[in-house]
């Protein structure tokens, strides 16, 4: 299948401010464009892109006093295939797992394993290790959190989306990542577009998206806690050991947000 995918964002800045941005395709997925990103920025300021540490292709530019818009229209190819449900697929013991994977098993600033690690151990640690462990752990998050878009917030960490049981998207995946690293095994947390394909509309406004990747059978498996089911159509463009590392913006000064608009639709 085709899908079309886009945004329209807008920052106000009362001077120039550096902004550091993530809001390409990640490179493993390139390949699949059937256009260019057609990435824009007006007024037409110098950018330049580059790969920090985990690969996501980030953008640099210094956005001049007053308004400056940042757009993107392209057409994906993707299978139109649900995700792939690693049944069967082991849980590596630790110290057989590739050096480039024991970052994800830390705790980072929203995945704060120290204050989860005894509630993991009593809820999961006579689960089998493997798949079936980690669909408990997505199992529980998705049960223990519900979804309310007006209350999101930028400094909720995994612990403290488990307390107040409320969040959007990234709180199920820090949850849930957070889980996984206190039972050993390796979680990272994805962001990209993800839109309403086979299923019915959401009726929430369209965003970015929030999912996880376990370490399971040698490969990275990808899952996600708040919707907890196969889902068709996800378009990778970061990841990192939590929301922090795959920030869409970072303005280095004052910087409000005038516009946000995502579209992700399927072409027919």
């Amino acid at each position: 299948m085709l899908i079309r995918c886009g945004y329209d964002i807008a920052f106000a800045c009362t001077a120039d401010t550096p902004l550091l941005l993530m809001l390409h395709v990640r490179p493993e997925r390139h390949s699949d464009l059937e256009t260019p990103e057609n990435f824009a920025v007006t007024p037409a300021v110098p950018f330049r892109d580059y790969r920090d540490s985990f690969g996501n292709v980030c953008t640099r530019l210094v956005a001049p006093a007053g308004t400056t818009r940042f757009t993107a229209d392209f057409l994906v190819r993707d299978s139109g295939l649900p995700d792939t449900v690693p049944e069967g697929a082991a849980q590596s013991p630790v110290d057989a797992l590739p050096d480039d994977v024991i970052l994800f098993l830390m705790g980072s600033r929203y995945c704060d394993t120290d204050r989860l690690a005894d509630l993991a151990w009593s809820l999961f640690g006579n689960i089998a290790p493997g798949w079936p462990r980690v669909k408990a752990i997505s199992d529980y998050s998705h049960a223990r959190i519900a979804f309310d878009y007006k209350q999101a917030r930028s400094d909720r960490g995994a612990a403290d989306a488990h307390a107040e049981q409320v969040g959007v998207c990234r709180d199920y995946a820090h949850l849930a990542v957070a889980l996984c690293r206190c039972m050993n095994i390796p979680a990272r947390y994805c962001t990209g577009f993800l839109g309403d394909i086979g299923i019915p509309p959401d009726g929430n406004p369209m965003d970015f998206s929030a999912w996880f990747e376990v370490y399971l059978g040698g490969a990275w498996h990808s899952w996600d806690a708040r919707h907890n089911k196969p889902r068709i159509g996800r378009i990778l463009m970061g990841i990192g050991r939590d929301a922090a590392d795959v920030a869409l913006s970072t303005a280095f000064g004052k910087a409000e947000l005038v516009t946000f608009k995502v579209a992700t639709d399927e072409v027919v």
